[in-house]
């Protein structure tokens, strides 16, 4: 039985696209990879029959290098002998792949789109009581790619939409509620500028997001967070036969984040700039401002740690 889905973020490996893209900020993910919930508590009722169950992944319309792994999270109940449950409804819509393609030569367009629900809702009685849960995930994702110029020249403009909810009502009219709203856009674009010399000059372009909304809401009241991280990425990488010989680089990060509980913002500013004949010492530049007091490090490639003390009253 499918109980889930995830739709994964779109992280970029250092050197990914070109090496000189990540130097040396790396790419959103890359060193910490983004993890996913998959709600299972309307399933309760099924797992727990006295049988042996497995919880098992699979990974499908995609290329067979993946590695998975997952924590399963279980909350015991101290005051209840037997929880019992039942699965009320589970339903999942298939997903709607359409691909359009168009040749030119060897001058190609392909344009995809695909869409994904699961919804599924149980109860679960234990010591507090009779309590109902639902969980929604949708799911919708495009992708258009064009190879041009007959090959060297490759756009591609993907966006992933991956929204989850799961509602709890106890039977004291309470409830909790929770909202993830993210959005994942990436942008590339790759494409020979010049050739001179027996050299190419290789530009490459590159827009990569991460976006997500969180709302929280309870008998105690609601909660509102929301992250945005974008990355911006120019290069030109001049080519000599198989070996890089010159270019130059520069890569703009920008975090934000907000928190209606804490009143917490954080925002910051990194750019990095390097050219592949000097890489060492690439400076790194780094702005970061709070609304809390608090003391932070910077980092500038070229000077090492620096202390920098936040106040009130700014820096």
């Amino acid at each position: 039985m499918e109980v889930g889905a995830v739709w994964p973020f779109t992280v970029i490996y250092t050197g990914g696209f070109n090496p000189l893209l990540w130097m040396p900020i790396t790419g959103i993910g890359s060193f910490d990879l983004p993890s996913y919930d998959i709600e299972v508590t309307p399933f309760l009722g099924t797992i727990l029959d006295g049988k042996t169950h497995e919880f098992a992944f699979s990974v499908t319309n995609a290329l067979n290098m993946w590695l998975i792994d997952a924590n399963l999270h279980v909350w015991l109940g101290k005051k209840s002998e037997k929880t019992e449950g039942r699965l009320l409804r589970h339903h999942i819509l298939p997903s709607v792949v359409t691909l359009v393609s168009n040749y030119t030569g060897l001058n190609t367009t392909f344009s995809t789109t695909a869409n994904k629900t699961v919804s599924s809702v149980g109860w679960v009685k234990s010591s507090h009581g009779k309590i109902t849960t639902d969980s929604t995930q949708r799911f919708d994702f495009s992708n258009f790619m064009v190879v041009g110029e007959s090959g060297p020249m490759q756009i591609v403009n993907q966006i992933i939409n991956f929204n989850d909810s799961v509602h709890a009502k106890l039977p004291t009219s309470s409830f909790f509620s929770i909202k993830s709203s993210k959005r994942f856009p990436l942008y590339l674009y790759s494409g020979v500028v010049g050739e001179a010399n027996g050299t190419i000059s290789v530009v490459t372009n590159l827009t990569l997001g991460y976006n997500e909304k969180r709302v929280q809401a309870g008998d105690s009241g609601f909660s509102i967070s929301s992250l945005k991280n974008l990355q911006n990425g120019q290069v030109v990488m001049v080519v000599e036969g198989n070996s890089v010989v010159g270019g130059m680089g520069s890569t703009q990060q920008a975090y934000q984040y907000k928190d209606s509980i804490t009143s917490l913002f954080h925002e910051a500013l990194f750019m990095s700039t390097g050219s592949d004949l000097a890489l060492i010492g690439a400076p790194l530049k780094v702005l970061i401002s709070f609304t809390n007091g608090m003391a932070f490090t910077a980092f500038d490639a070229g000077k090492g740690p620096s202390l920098i003390n936040w106040s009130d009253n700014g820096l």
